[in-house]
């Protein structure tokens, strides 16, 4: 029997999961209209967006950072993949798999940096609201990993109804007399929604080179810094956020750098929950190198950039190498991956069962005494 494991989403499993993806992007977009709404003009939010340090006006602050789109786009995809039966369940568990995991890095560190900075005058009563929010996401990305953990079984359990699925690849069938198998002529092995081997080598090289450059950006700060400083950074203990809902600087990076490996990771494998994971983190990507060489730009670091520090050419390094292979780690993920295996009628093959039935080639001849059920 095989252990190879496969996903299978329940219509109830696919109810909750998709209720619970499309309240975190209303959650999310609530936001995004409040800002809106407190800004001057939209032109503003989108230049706070792009790493303008600006404020919306009296003593209000800002509450979403140029994430915060990516997190609603991020959840009304992932239910649109679980709403979406074909081709594969392993790729709607991999997609909730993706969006859990990056609501839980990013939005984390918003509980104690909001607890460390309290707002005066009207904004006072929205440090309770982004808290409240944050703690809801959590909660819902932690049901949204269940439901994905839960897809997950081994396929053909003995005792269960169901046990195989209709989109799985066939097991190894046991052998029966009369019975010819036929393996269907350019089947690639592996489940269904598994990316083929061309683009799955190209996002695993760029994600693995955009983590590695964000990784050495990260290690250089922590050796110029210091273990002691670089920690409050990290963690936000320094007060420089920018948004209540925006992450520290350096843990936002470092979120990224791990984000990146693990879908480079998973691209190498060809696991079949590569492509949502190659696609969230290639998304993270693009925008954070956008944002961080926009910042650059408007700073005239271009300009001067032979005599900036070494870390701040490794970061402009590292954001270049990110704003380029994100997008075509979103082209590589857009890919199609395996198709299910389809029902071929010329699959299984039986004969001797009418007079005159011409025999399959390399079949073996009809035993002289057919046995009863022939």
């Amino acid at each position: 029997m095989s252990t190879e494991r496969d996903s299978f989403l329940t219509n109830g499993m696919r109810r909750t999961a998709t209720w619970l993806c499309v309240l975190l992007a209303l959650s999310g977009a609530g936001w995004i209209v409040r800002d809106l709404a407190v800004a001057g003009q939209g032109a503003d939010l989108w230049r706070h967006w792009s790493g303008a340090d600006l404020r919306p006006g009296g003593h209000t602050v800002w509450a979403t950072s140029a994430l915060d789109p990516l997190l609603v786009l991020g959840a009304l995809g992932a239910a649109a993949a679980v709403r979406r039966r074909a081709p594969a369940p392993a790729v709607a568990a991999g997609a909730l798999c993706s969006l859990a995991a990056g609501l839980v890095l990013l939005r984390l560190p918003v509980l104690w940096t909001t607890a460390a900075a309290p707002l005066p005058g009207p904004d006072g009563g929205l440090l309770t609201w982004a808290r409240a929010t944050v703690a809801a996401q959590l909660v819902a990305a932690a049901v949204l990993c269940a439901v994905a953990a839960g897809a997950v079984r081994r396929r053909g359990r003995p005792g269960r109804p169901g046990g195989r699925r209709a989109d799985a690849l066939p097991e190894v069938a046991s052998s029966a007399y009369g019975v010819v198998h036929t393996v269907p002529y350019g089947a690639g092995p592996g489940p269904a929604g598994r990316p083929y081997k061309g683009p799955a080598v190209l996002a695993g090289l760029l994600l693995g080179a955009a983590g590695l450059a964000l990784t050495a950006h990260e290690a250089h700060h922590w050796v110029r810094l210091g273990g002691e400083a670089y920690g409050r950074r990290l963690t936000g203990g320094t007060g420089a956020v920018r948004a209540l809902l925006e992450p520290p600087a350096e843990w936002q990076t470092a979120v990224l750098a791990l984000l990146a490996l693990a879908g480079a990771a998973a691209a190498f494998r060809r696991a079949a929950w590569a492509r949502p994971a190659a696609a969230g983190a290639g998304a993270l990507l693009t925008v954070h190198g956008a944002v961080t060489l926009a910042l650059a730009l408007r700073a005239g670091q271009f300009g001067r950039l032979a005599v900036v520090p070494g870390g701040v050419q490794l970061g402009l390094a590292a954001a270049a190498l990110a704003a380029a292979a994100g997008p075509v780690v979103l082209l590589a993920a857009a890919r199609p991956g395996l198709p299910p295996p389809a029902a071929d009628p010329d699959e299984l093959r039986a004969y001797g069962s009418a007079p005159g039935e011409a025999r399959p080639p390399h079949a073996p001849p009809p035993p002289s005494t057919l046995p009863p059920g022939w």
